[in-house]
């Protein structure tokens, strides 16, 4: 056992043996020099950035660009009738946060209390009645029938004013 480590012991003094020496180095020196004189001066300060105020995205509860626009006629006025701003105050109905274009009309009910038109959209088949609220712009049902729900919109003219647009959910007789 002595001897492996009198051995081991020899190889490493003998490894260490050979890195010593005087080398000459004056070839480093020289292009360490000459990279140390192309260096440039002191660096510039990271530039500071203005910050800019926030910005809210506001047009989340205008018509969607996907939907077809109101209607103009040949002067380029819209048609509809002028109506004035809608009741901000009235408490909203669960169907107000999903777009009119995401229901269908699969069906309708009559009872003692009146007709009721069967939407199948959000998830769920809903009842709605004649004065019910459905949509994104103000739009109420204002008449039920066995094949057509008719719906008026309050949409805005661009102007300043809003216009009453109607629109209607036939029934899908394929759902």
């Amino acid at each position: 056992m002595n001897t492996v480590r009198c051995g081991c012991l020899a190889l490493l003094l003998g490894g260490l043996a050979g890195c010593g020496g005087e080398r000459d180095f004056s070839d480093l020196d020289t292009y360490m020099d000459e990279a140390r004189l192309e260096l440039p001066g002191p660096l510039e300060a990271v530039p500071t950035w203005a910050s800019y105020p926030v910005f809210s995205y506001g047009a989340a509860s205008l018509r969607s660009p996907f939907s077809p626009q109101v209607t103009t006629g040949e002067e380029g006025l819209l048609r509809g009738e002028p109506r004035g701003e809608p009741d901000r105050l009235r408490p909203r109905q669960h169907l107000e946060r999903f777009s009119i274009e995401q229901f269908e009309m699969v069906g309708t009910m009559v009872g003692a209390s009146g007709a009721y038109a069967l939407l199948r959209g959000a998830g769920a088949v809903h009842r709605l009645k004649v004065g019910d609220y459905l949509g994104r712009n103000e739009g109420r049902v204002v008449s039920v029938s066995e094949t057509r729900v008719e719906v008026v919109e309050l949409v805005p003219d661009g102007q300043g004013a809003w216009l009453e647009r109607p629109r209607s959910l036939s029934l899908n007789t394929h759902s």
